[in-house]
């Protein structure tokens, strides 16, 4: 398996001086997707944890639903291509073929409407998370960042219950860090009730829909919301919560799977006195 990043010789420069050093940079791999010998999808992408990747990317699109619908997956890394085979003929035209899957651009919002209408889920999970609890697994999340420590390049998405991060993944597209935590869940069949998704980047309409996807019922983001993101989580049923940061946070939908019933609560009527 590749390491992810590489070492690349720099100058820095610093207060008017410069010094020669090395520095390590994130590394873009391009893997190219073959279902059923049809070649559907070429993605850059973080060269680790390449399975779950391709599982979760093609759980997302739709192609499968279970891990189940999978007769065989073969990865080879030095070609840089990924081998699918399905139990089920599949009309690979019904879901864009032989696209480029950049690192950090997501599909056109026409297409992606298009194939998520059917696969994006409304989540019915109903539990009760502390605000410290959200501020403590992002901090968590941000300290177990070693990939972007090193580089600065990199999106990291992880999962956690309880109070605690339970798997944590990086890469340098934002979504490829969610098909990865997708696939994870799928691959190892993990309990999804009562989970948190964490993610380093904005929360968009794609990434709100990846995590109705995974059925997890809240999404916590250090970064902003956009305004069909937040559309699309009053709908789905998911609580998303933005600016993650120290002891703050904001609440922009669905604010009753956080505990708001001692401090918030103060706070409000303070506000409104």
């Amino acid at each position: 398996m590749k390491r992810g990043t590489r070492p690349w010789k720099m100058v820095r420069v610093e207060d008017k001086h410069f010094y020669e050093e090395e520095d390590e940079v994130a590394e873009e791999y391009p893997l190219t997707i073959v279902i059923n010998g049809e070649e559907f999808a070429t993605m850059v992408c973080t060269p680790m944890d390449l399975k779950e990747l391709v599982v979760g990317f093609i759980a997302s699109e739709g192609v499968i639903r279970t891990v189940h619908d999978l007769k065989d997956l073969t990865i080879d890394e030095d070609r840089g291509f990924a081998y699918v085979e399905t139990k089920k003929d599949l009309k690979l035209k019904e879901f864009n073929t032989k696209r480029w899957i950049g690192s950090c651009c997501g599909k056109s919002r026409s297409f992606y409407f298009q194939n998520d209408a059917s696969t994006a889920r409304t989540v019915m999970d109903i539990y009760k998370i502390c605000p410290d609890e959200c501020m403590r697994v992002m901090a968590e999340f941000q300290n177990q960042s070693q990939m972007f420590k090193q580089t600065g390049g990199v999106h990291q998405a992880a999962l956690a219950g309880g109070g605690e991060i339970s798997v944590q993944f990086a890469d340098i597209g934002r979504h490829n860090a969610l098909d990865k935590l997708f696939g994870y869940l799928l691959l190892n069949n993990v309990e999804n009730k009562k989970r948190i998704v964490i993610f380093s980047g904005r929360i968009s309409s794609e990434v709100l829909l990846k995590v109705s996807k995974m059925r997890v019922g809240c999404l916590l983001s250090k970064s902003a919301p956009t305004n069909l993101a937040l559309e699309l989580a009053r709908d789905l049923n998911i609580t998303a919560v933005g600016f993650v940061r120290g002891n703050r946070m904001n609440i922009y939908t669905h604010p009753e799977r956080i505990d708001l019933t001692e401090k918030g609560g103060a706070d409000r009527e303070r506000k409104g006195s």
